[in-house]
């Protein structure tokens, strides 16, 4: 892992024509259709989830809709947005079908949606944000979980020189709210958290099958 030591604290969030600029030249700029990295990413972030589905579920900065059309997979409903048009056009190319899909252009900062979801996924989108956006975000959270939402949030973990910061610092800013902790994962290349708006039980909790594990051994 790089230094980061170097990261201004005071940077701006990136404006929205850095994002159409990236579309501008390339309908793939990032390679999510394309790269392994990418595909293991994608896996690995669907295998955090704790349910098979969900009712509701809300995806800001969808890219191009790589991500979106396994979550689409797993949702009854799925609003999926993203600043750049292109990006939308992109998106609902590739979700063509999914009636239960949503595309929309929208800023992740001033276009948060009303209500309340049960998974929110915040894929790669965080660390463009600057102190005042980001903790704006991260407050507003809690209240648009579902009594049983969670959030899913992964970031790369790598410096880059144009971002106002890394992805650590999202995921230790996060870490530090109000929500609590469910799953994660790190590698050197990116880190996966699962949070949600109050405790839980564990997925094999859940199920029965700790109590179940401890009849059998007291048996």
């Amino acid at each position: 892992m790089t230094d980061d030591s170097t990261f201004e604290g005071d940077r701006k969030s990136l404006p929205d024509n850095y994002f159409r600029d990236m579309y501008r030249n390339s309908d793939d700029p990032w390679g999510f259709a394309t790269r392994w990295y990418e595909q293991r990413k994608y896996a690995l972030t669907l295998a955090a989830l704790s349910s098979p589905r969900y009712g509701s579920v809300f995806e800001p900065g969808c890219s191009i809709g790589v991500l979106s059309a396994e979550l689409a997979t797993r949702a009854d409903h799925l609003l999926s947005t993203d600043v750049s048009p292109r990006a939308v056009e992109l998106a609902r190319r590739r979700l063509d079908g999914h009636d239960s899909v949503d595309v929309r252009v929208g800023d992740i900062v001033t276009d948060w949606p009303p209500g309340r979801f049960d998974l929110i996924v915040l894929s790669e989108v965080l660390y463009y944000l600057d102190d005042t956006d980001l903790g704006d975000l991260i407050a507003r959270l809690p209240d648009s979980l579902s009594p049983t939402g969670e959030v899913l949030a992964v970031h790369w973990r790598w410096r880059v020189e144009e971002y106002p910061r890394t992805g650590d610092e999202v995921h230790d800013a996060l870490r530090a709210s109000e929500l609590h902790p469910s799953a994660a994962y790190a590698d050197t290349d990116f880190c996966i958290d699962v949070m949600t708006s109050s405790p839980r039980e564990s997925v094999a909790q859940r199920e029965g099958l700790v109590a179940a594990e401890v009849a059998h051994r007291t048996a």
